[in-house]
């Protein structure tokens, strides 16, 4: 059970102006799927295709794929029984979301490393292949909102990404087609950032108030088990800015 105030604060951090029912009830349901039994995980959740990146590494290339897929085994020091539940649970939160919003692309990423080596890596998406690793620096967050979300612990909702960048705003392309998005932290009780959820779509001003309701609780419900993971570690330096 997760507690009505943690909903109510999530909100009011965020600036998220939800019907709180809405917010609730996907929360209940998305908590139903963590707690259900899985099936027997399978090992291939370990490993996914991503875009070759450009020599320098500062962005994706579209429509070329590196020779090899992305590995997470190495994140979780192999790829032991405990890391395989936990995919199967994350995959199964992205499908469950991802069945209510119908957006073009849905992930979750966790906090990984520490000081030069702090990033976010993709667990689990739906969608065409991503750049996996995101460097929570400042250099890169001026381009990327999912690096600037995780280092703020402010979201961030776009709904039109052309508008967004002219005026201004920085966007990391994976997919030229991206029209919308939503990006929301995880965070623990202390308001420090374990991870984030983005959410992309082809249609602009497509995340309606239901969808980001849906996607609020998926954020929320992630914090359990993100903040039970052995290798992430948190500073007081890390506590967000919300």
């Amino acid at each position: 059970m997760i507690p009505v105030s943690h909903l109510t604060d999530y909100l009011r951090e965020q600036g998220l102006k939800l019907d709180l029912a809405d917010v609730q009830v996907a929360a209940l349901t998305l908590k139903a799927v963590l707690d259900a039994d899985k099936p027997d995980p399978s090992a291939n959740l370990f490993r996914y295709p991503v875009p070759r990146l450009s020599d320098d590494g500062a962005c994706s290339l579209v429509d070329e794929l590196a020779p090899e897929p992305f590995d997470l085994a190495p994140l979780f020091g192999g790829e032991t029984l405990e890391a395989r539940t936990l995919l199967a649970s994350l995959n199964a939160l992205v499908h469950s979301t991802q069945h209510q919003i119908g957006a073009d692309w849905l992930g979750i990423y966790v906090r990984a490393g520490e000081g030069e080596t702090k990033r976010l890596v993709k667990l689990a998406y739906q969608g065409l292949p991503s750049r996996a690793e995101f460097p929570l620096t400042e250099a890169f967050a001026e381009g990327s909102n999912n690096s600037r979300v995780g280092l703020t612990g402010w979201g961030v909702l776009i709904d039109d990404v052309a508008v967004w960048r002219a005026e201004g705003g920085g966007y990391y392309e994976c997919d030229p087609k991206v029209r919308s998005e939503v990006c929301l932290p995880v965070v623990d009780a202390a308001g420090r950032v374990l991870g984030i959820i983005d959410a992309e779509s082809a249609t602009p001003a497509f995340f309606t108030p239901e969808k980001q309701a849906w996607l609020t609780a998926l954020a929320v419900v992630l914090a359990h088990p993100f903040g039970t993971l052995p290798w992430l570690t948190l500073d007081d330096e890390d506590e967000a800015g919300v």
